[in-house]
């Protein structure tokens, strides 16, 4: 027996759009920008927003501070595209690597106040062999590891020292810290979230307080992870916090429980291509090519495999996920040990899928259909993929 839900006036707004096609909901994501931006105002600090998430010129401005910062980006393709529309002071979060310095330094010949980062000796004696080479003063910050998640140097160690040392002597400009409290996405209740937040704030205020024990003056302590950013509690010592998937959020910030499902603003609209009635599947002309390959929800209580299935309107169907993604088919199925009824989707119906990493889904398109309303309203490009 299957059931469908009554036609949604969305649906008729969605229908001349391309599938697959990557939806953005305008009032979810200016609520989730202003949810953060409050609950960060009393902590006294403020945003460096992580610009890889949305990849949008449109969707920065929303975000920053000012037209011209601060942001947070993972390449330096974004760095140069953001820089180009004007952005100016601008953090590239990830460990340079020694061959792209050139390109770091052109970005500063530009005008733009860009900052890098480095977490190991190797590194910091390129930056200062750069430095002495050219003549000029690369900010770099030193990122720390404050919960074994990823990279960064252990609070404590002798070498964060010597590294600011080493960048300090060759001509660099050892700005401060940063760290990217990963670990927080591990956390599976309120009480550890906090704890994750303040475990990422005394790592960093702690390496912070070596260095300048040590004579260098470390202005900038950065932090910062969504999970994190919305569960800080007490943020002293802290200048900014760094956070990107907040804007959109995803299945696996609502099965950490930073989110609900309903905050969730982008989703992929995805035709009905055909059926496997002897298999109780639906399919669909999303695969993995829109959706990614994340499988993020994996060891989440709820795994939500390539996607929670909706309506036009964006209301879930119960129990109905993306269970299979090949290239450009997706297989949809009723939830394993769920006794929820397969929807009646005849083909061409279309329907929405919530994605697991919002930033990994968003990442397989070249531009967002804004909805406002229910309505197309916009059409905003991302800027070019690469590195």
């Amino acid at each position: 027996m299957s059931t469908s839900f009554e036609p949604s006036p969305t649906e008729s707004a969605l229908a001349p759009l391309p599938t697959p096609g990557l939806l953005l909901d305008q009032q979810r994501m200016d609520r989730n920008i202003a949810r953060l931006k409050q609950h960060l105002r009393p902590l006294g600090v403020g945003l460096r927003p992580h610009l890889k998430t949305s990849k949008s010129i449109d969707i920065a401005q929303r975000l920053m501070a000012t037209p011209t910062g601060p942001a947070t980006v993972s390449t330096l393709k974004e760095a140069e595209e953001f820089a180009a529309a004007g952005v100016k002071d601008i953090l590239y979060a990830v460990g340079i690597a020694p061959a792209k310095l050139n390109r770091a330094v052109a970005l500063r010949n530009r005008g733009v106040d860009l900052s890098i980062v480095v977490d190991n000796l190797d590194q910091a004696k390129a930056v200062a062999a750069k430095c002495r080479e050219l003549g000029v003063k690369l900010p770099t910050l030193i990122e720390i590891d404050s919960d074994g998640h990823r990279a960064g140097i252990q609070p404590g160690d002798p070498l964060l020292v010597e590294i600011a040392r080493t960048l300090q002597e060759g001509g660099a400009d050892p700005r401060g810290i940063m760290t990217h409290a990963g670990g927080s996405y591990d956390a599976r209740s309120e009480a550890q979230l906090v704890a994750a937040a303040e475990q990422e704030r005394a790592a960093a205020v702690q390496c912070a307080e070596q260095l300048r024990a040590a004579g260098f003056a470390s202005p900038v302590v950065s932090v910062g992870s969504t999970p994190t950013a919305h569960f800080a509690r007490d943020l002293t010592g802290v200048t900014e916090v760094r956070a990107g998937v907040f804007v959109f959020f995803d299945l696996v910030m609502a099965g950490i429980g930073v989110c609900s499902i309903d905050d969730i603003a982008i989703s992929v609209l995805a035709s009905v291509i055909g059926h496997q009635p002897s298999k109780h599947q639906i399919l669909v002309d999303a695969g993995w090519m829109a959706m990614s390959r994340d499988r993020g929800t994996a060891n989440q209580p709820v795994d939500q495999y390539y996607g929670l299935v909706c309506d036009p309107s964006g209301r879930p169907y119960p129990d109905l996920i993306m269970r299979q993604a090949n290239q450009e088919h997706g297989v949809l199925e009723i939830r394993p040990g769920s006794s929820a009824p397969l929807p009646d989707l005849p083909v061409g119906s279309l329907v929405r899928i919530l994605p697991n990493h919002a930033c990994a889904t968003a990442a397989q398109h070249t531009y967002y259909n804004v909805l406002s309303e229910g309505r197309v309203v916009a059409k905003w490009p991302r800027i070019a993929s690469g590195w």
